[in-house]
């Protein structure tokens, strides 16, 4: 069951997971990881979700916003390529959908009114 989304919440938020400051070792992604959980959810671009989401970061809050983006634009992009935030719902461990069998259901209908996928994105979907 996904949780219910208040938009105006960060990860750390809906979570009460405060992560530490990242360290001055720390990758660009961890750094940017860290700032985007601090960020109310309700202004993530897809760029933002597909870092996150990439990342397995807040899932059960991320996945129905990436849904809401891919229900009305399949092949949103954020940084790296038409179809990356699909790319990186689609690539999640088969034990998230176990765990929200309902997100599951609405990515594969989402996926099955696609015409012309383009073949690393149609691998994805029949390894899911």
């Amino acid at each position: 069951m996904t949780h219910p989304l208040n938009r105006a919440h960060s990860l750390e938020e809906l979570e009460r997971d405060c992560w530490p400051a990242p360290s001055a070792d720390d990758t660009r992604l961890v750094t940017t990881a860290h700032a985007l959980r601090r960020r109310p959810i309700g202004e993530l671009t897809v760029e933002d979700m597909r870092l996150l989401i990439g990342q397995h970061i807040g899932l059960p809050y991320l996945l129905p916003l990436a849904l809401e983006v891919l229900r009305e634009n399949p092949m949103a992009e954020g940084h790296m390529y038409e179809g990356d935030l699909l790319s990186a719902v689609l690539t999640r461990n088969p034990s998230v959908w176990a765990e929200f069998p309902e997100l599951g259901r609405e990515l594969s209908e989402i996926v099955s009114k696609l015409a012309d996928l383009p073949p690393d994105l149609q691998q994805k979907v029949e390894r899911r």
